[in-house]
């Protein structure tokens, strides 16, 4: 079994790692190897174990031993290709690529903070345009820490201004915050739906 993971999420993809090859995995860096040592890596066995359990890292990033990798994909052990970046654009990708998993693990990305503010101030006097704003955002961005900033821009209002619609603001996120973990409800339909009644508040 061969697998490949790459992307910046390494909390994610190690604790896979360690679900598949479990704790005692042997970890071989690859900027170093040559094509003569792939036979004894993937094929070769132990004096304890005749199935390895092996994570090689930046395998692919050593085009002399990558271009190899099709010659092994019968190997008995369990191996993990642990790649910083991984290049599809190469013909040994384009070869394997159907023949073993290739699994991404990716942080989420960075929210914008100034639009999320933005976006919240429209709110407050126009609902609709608030919606049209957020739905240019919304498949790059993560619903909860969406409302994790919003919470946070309402309480610095709360803040400045203790008055009956910041409170009434600051209890509409509660029971969003509330029923994005609690419901099975799209979560960015949760959020519109605040955004549209924030100006009445």
């Amino acid at each position: 079994m061969i697998k490949i993971f790459t992307g910046d999420d390494r909390i994610r993809a190690q604790s896979e790692i360690k679900k598949i090859l479990g704790v005692g995995y042997e970890v071989i860096d690859c900027t170093d190897l040559t094509e003569k040592d792939l036979p004894l890596i993937f094929r070769g066995t132990t004096l304890f174990d005749s199935r390895r359990h092996i994570l090689l890292r930046d395998f692919t990033a050593n085009s002399a031993i990558y271009k190899a990798l099709p010659n092994y994909l019968d190997t008995p052990h369990d191996i993990i290709l642990f790649e910083t970046k991984l290049d599809k654009r190469t013909a040994t990708y384009k070869e394997i690529k159907d023949k073993i998993e290739i699994k991404e693990f990716t942080l989420p990305p960075k929210t914008d903070f100034r639009t999320t503010f933005n976006i919240y101030s429209t709110a407050k006097r126009d609902g609709k345009k608030a919606v049209e704003m957020l739905r240019k955002i919304e498949t790059d961005e993560d619903p909860i820490k969406f409302t994790g900033l919003l919470i946070s821009q309402a309480l610095k209002d709360f803040n400045l201004r203790q008055g009956t619609k910041e409170k009434q603001i600051l209890k509409a996120l509660a029971k969003l915050d509330l029923d994005e973990k609690s419901t099975k409800i799209n979560p960015w339909l949760l959020v519109e739906s605040f955004l549209l009644i924030s100006e009445s508040k």
